[in-house]
């Protein structure tokens, strides 16, 4: 018999097999490969191998981690998958250049006045992608929010979904490769970078040092679970933040310098009326 996993229950009986969450992996897996391929212009290796190890990270989060839900350990660890370590192997494979590259020309210019929209330049912000990333966990785990996730199926892929969407923008907007008009300065983004690791680890000391009470909702909660957890995101986070680090400076450094234009040489009559002396005409001396 296939195994499956519950889509809805309080007497609702709909199930999905188990295989079903990786489906999607899949696809993004083979799209991509199908595009580097593609490519005319020859895609890189590197940004391909970013882009499978990132979907490599998504498959082990919703496919092994996903069978105990329950375990506030197994939610930490599909938390720092999702939205730390596997978007940024997504972003560093840089989807969205070779979607250009690939594309009809239609696609092409959809996708160019969708990077200039003023909406997506507020919410991609490297501030505003903290927040929703870092300020999205601590919604999830200092409100009701968890303890219904864990009984609701569907608001547990929809905390997911966030996770990854979040992540993959906090990403984006620090250290990604792709196309970004109006990115802020490195000043900004390690900024924003400082202040999401701070509140990342404020947030797991205080889950460590309030595991009797926190979550709130859950009657039968595992406070020394729930200690582990917490030590898993705050040793895991710093993983992550580092690797998150040391990819924004190498896109810093490796950033495309504009070429400045070469100015055309003066003509030898200009020089000579440039230097020459107004009251007899003689040329002065230059060091």
């Amino acid at each position: 018999m296939t195994a499956a996993v519950p889509l809805a229950h309080a007497g609702h009986g709909a199930t999905l097999p188990t295989w079903f969450p990786l489906f999607p992996v899949v696809l993004l897996a083979g799209g991509y490969l199908l595009a580097a391929v593609r490519d005319p212009r020859g895609w890189d290796h590197r940004r391909t191998a970013a882009w499978l190890v990132g979907c490599a990270l998504l498959a082990v989060a919703v496919g092994p981690l996903a069978q105990t839900p329950a375990d506030p350990r197994g939610h930490m660890a599909q938390h720092l998958l999702l939205g730390m370590l596997a978007p940024l192997g997504l972003v560093l494979g840089a989807p969205v250049t070779l979607l250009l590259h690939v594309a009809p020309v239609p696609i092409r210019r959809l996708v160019g006045r969708l990077l200039r929209a003023r909406p997506l330049h507020l919410i991609a912000h490297p501030l505003s992608t903290a927040l929703l990333s870092t300020g999205g966990l601590a919604l999830v785990l200092l409100t009701p929010l968890y303890a219904a996730a864990e009984r609701q199926p569907v608001l547990h892929h929809a905390v997911h979904l966030h996770y990854l969407a979040a992540g993959y923008l906090f990403a984006w907007s620090l250290a990604g490769p792709d196309p970004a008009p109006r990115r802020p300065g490195l000043a900004v983004r390690v900024g924003a970078l400082l202040a999401a690791a701070a509140g990342h680890a404020v947030l797991a000391k205080y889950l460590y040092a309030q595991a009797e009470t926190l979550p709130p909702g859950l009657t039968d909660a595992d406070p020394e679970a729930f200690r582990s957890a917490a030590q898993l995101m705050y040793y895991g986070g710093d993983l992550a933040e580092l690797l998150l680090a040391v990819a924004l400076f190498a896109t810093w450094y490796h950033r495309p310098h504009p070429h400045p234009r070469p100015r055309p040489h003066p003509h030898p009559s200009a020089v000579i009326k440039r230097f020459a002396s107004p009251e007899d005409g003689s040329l002065t001396e230059t060091s």
